[in-house]
């Protein structure tokens, strides 16, 4: 492996982003990004199967508003393809921006849908466009942060820097989760399994249109920054490809799929924590798919709970990668996320305090595992396709892993007659699939990214 270089080494380098701008930039964005992408996440489980898709039985609604929550990370791919494209033909800044004002848009459009009640087909297959170009925006905007990060990392710092972009996910979560928790206090149900007629008739627009003034707040933080070494060294010596996706399989192709694979258990675990753990912990004991029974705000309250041990280990994961490296951490914590799928109903079936354990242990292992994954990605791949490679690499991972995962969970629970002992061995299986890409492939703490 080549010898680590930085910004601070070689050539001299006058317009440097600062520390304080990369971590504001990349924190910033990527929280509006997921803020909006999770008040989806929790509109597909709380509203959306009232609203948009009224069958006549729950169950089925419920699977139709996860399958169009899927339909977004279809589009990730394409997304990452286009701003990819962008980010190393034109430069980061151009693509990160782009990317931001795609998903505020597309958010707030959402919240001003009409009904299934009031257009018939038309609601459902508007909201289907509308999620998608949520995910094709988000496909661009993950990456991009990361690349950004990374390449302004001081020496050994890589990991750490890393996490700035990372953190953006549980940030996102909690903002998310805490607008959805303050309007069910203000607009409360009487009824544990159905949010209230208010929050169902106009609540829970209010969360996307909010994202139309947090996306304008992330904009002009973008707009702040100026390109990286790495890019502009890349344009310079003239290896920007006028292709970048077709040079990437060409020159990157194992790269690309070892990515992928190192990044599956990842969007599993999180999408089981996230989605599948507010459908389960929220359906009656006595319902035809049983659950734990929880009203929406207590387990809202738990699921914000875990999520601050997703921050909080998240923080920790890249100075430790940086430390030990990024492949035996990673080794590490996916041996443990495969045997976390293993106790599931041991946890679920033990109470509150089992829940609760299930809830952080699942949090602090997805911290553990987000925190090092982008710096992971950005260092497989060489500057003039690092943007195409990092955002392929993950967005192939959430459309095989995450878009289906909600659906699968949901199917395998009942195919369980209400247990979650085949969803927690599905996390297992797909832990297995991880950790056999991780041990094929190599350490990359050292790798020289201004090439």
């Amino acid at each position: 492996m080549a010898e680590d270089k930085t910004l601070s080494e070689g050539v001299a380098d006058p317009v440097r982003n600062p520390a304080s701008r990369v971590f504001v930039a990349s924190l910033v964005g990527t929280t509006i990004e997921y803020y909006d992408f999770y008040i989806y996440a929790t509109a597909a489980v709380l509203v959306f199967p009232h609203l948009f898709f009224p069958a006549g039985d729950e169950t089925a609604s419920l699977l139709a508003s996860l399958a169009v929550f899927g339909a977004g990370m279809v589009a990730r791919p394409a997304g990452a393809i286009w701003f990819g494209h962008l980010g190393d033909r034109k430069g980061r800044r151009l693509a990160l921006t782009g990317s931001l004002v795609l998903m505020g848009a597309a958010t707030c459009l959402i919240g001003l849908l009409p009904v299934h009640d009031v257009m018939g087909w038309w609601a459902p297959l508007l909201l289907v466009i509308l999620r998608m170009a949520q995910g094709f925006a988000i496909g661009g905007e993950w990456s991009g942060a990361v690349v950004v990060a990374t390449e302004n990392a001081p020496a050994g710092q890589r990991g750490t820097f890393g996490t700035f972009p990372q953190l953006g996910a549980p940030f996102g979560f909690i903002l998310a989760n805490g607008v959805f928790l303050a309007l069910g206090t203000w607009l409360p149900s009487d009824d544990p399994s159905r949010p209230s007629d208010a929050f169902l008739q106009w609540g829970w627009r209010l969360p996307f249109l909010l994202a139309g003034l947090l996306a304008m707040i992330g904009i002009w933080v973008r707009l702040t920054l100026v390109e990286s070494e790495a890019f502009r060294r890349s344009e310079a010596s003239g290896r920007i490809r006028p292709l970048p996706l077709g040079s990437l399989f060409r020159e990157c192709g194992p790269a690309v799929v070892l990515g992928t694979l190192y990044t599956l258990a990842t969007t599993v675990l999180f999408f089981s924590m996230s989605t599948f753990s507010l459908s389960y912990g929220r359906a009656a004991p006595d319902a035809p798919l049983p659950g734990l029974g929880y009203d929406y705000t207590s387990f809202l309250a738990l699921l914000i709970l875990g999520v601050m041990f997703f921050a909080a280990a998240t923080a920790v994961s890249g100075p430790l990668s940086d430390r030990f490296g990024r492949r035996p951490l990673m080794l590490c914590v996916t041996t443990a996320i495969a045997v976390f799928g293993l106790i599931w109903v041991p946890l679920l079936s033990s109470g509150f305090w089992g829940l609760l354990i299930w809830l952080i242990t699942g949090f602090v292992l997805m911290g553990l595992t987000f925190g090092p994954i982008g710096v992971l990605l950005s260092e497989l791949f060489p500057s003039h396709l690092r943007y195409t490679g990092t955002g392929m690499a993950y967005n192939l991972a959430s459309m095989l892993g995450a878009s289906t995962a909600p659906f699968v969970m949901i199917a395998l629970w009942r195919a369980g007659a209400g247990s979650p002992v085949w969803a927690g061995l599905y996390l297992s299986g797909v832990a297995l699939v991880t950790l056999a890409a991780l041990l094929v492939g190599q350490e990359t703490r050292h790798v020289d990214i201004l090439g």
